[in-house]
């Protein structure tokens, strides 16, 4: 089961940042990529990322464990794109009744394959460096973030693991009760909703039971709240966040020098 608990070397350089500056970092090195579709720009940015795991004190198998939706979320973009693609321009390279895969099509898909990657990297990188209470504290002091929302974000990190618990203890029980799909493709599909749905139900339950408690326990009361671990935001985790904007404009410049630069319109 994968958490949000910290996975990295605690004494990796860019893993001891402030965890505001990381986030900041992330944000605005994966906002400059969205600015283009060509598929130069965020196969640079990849490529920085993941010379920057070491860095972060971050294992490459652990980061794709992590990052294993992202796979699935590619192949769903690709089959959309060949499908409902309404730009079909380039060189016919296949053709299957209402499917045609052109080479502007593929190029498209794995321009938006890649920024997908791209983005949502830098953001699975930060939460695997960056515990909780301190992510919430520095939210609170860095930022200046009502506490209210600061604690609440940090009790819905630490609820994260117990969805992996909860879906293994729903498939065990409905297993033990004979419910199982075999090798039904058609089975499988209702049981994994059927799965998630009851997981949904009990994650609202349990945040309804959460949030009474925690106001029960004064954590909505408009008192000025003390903090017990200070979050100092230096130069270091400065340069951090200028650092994540000049890489990923250095990204978009290298694209526009090979004439692949595609804006947005």
């Amino acid at each position: 089961m994968i958490g949000v608990e910290p996975v990295a070397r605690p004494d990796a350089p860019l893993a001891r940042r402030n965890p505001v500056a990381k986030l900041a970092a992330a944000l605005l090195f994966s906002l400059i990529l969205v600015a283009t579709l060509d598929p130069v720009t965020p196969a640079i940015a990849i490529g920085v990322e993941m010379a920057l795991l070491p860095l972060f004190g971050v294992r490459a198998g652990l980061l794709l464990r992590r990052a294993w939706p992202l796979l699935v979320s590619a192949v769903g973009v690709v089959v959309t794109l060949v499908l409902f693609a309404a730009d079909r321009s380039g060189r016919v390279l296949l053709e299957a009744g209402p499917a045609v895969v052109t080479s502007g099509v593929l190029l498209t898909a794995l321009g938006l394959v890649l920024r997908t990657f791209a983005v949502a990297l830098p953001g699975v990188i930060v939460f695997a460096t960056t515990d909780p209470t301190d992510l919430a504290d520095a939210l609170v002091q860095n930022v200046r973030a009502p506490a209210r929302f600061a604690v609440g974000a940090l009790a819905a990190f630490r609820l994260v693991p117990l969805l992996g618990q909860e879906w293994q203890m729903i498939s065990m029980a409905r297993r033990s009760r004979g419910v199982e799909a075999g090798r039904n493709p058609v089975a499988r599909l209702r049981l994994f909703v059927s799965t998630a749905f009851t997981l949904l139900v009990g994650a609202i339950r349990r945040g309804t039971r959460l949030a009474v408690a925690m106001d029960a326990r004064g954590f909505d009361a408009g008192t000025p709240r003390t903090v017990a671990r200070r979050q100092h935001f230096g130069m270091a985790d400065a340069l951090l966040v200028v650092g994540a904007v000049l890489l990923a404009g250095g990204a978009l410049t290298v694209s526009v020098l090979l004439g692949t630069f595609r804006p947005i319109v």
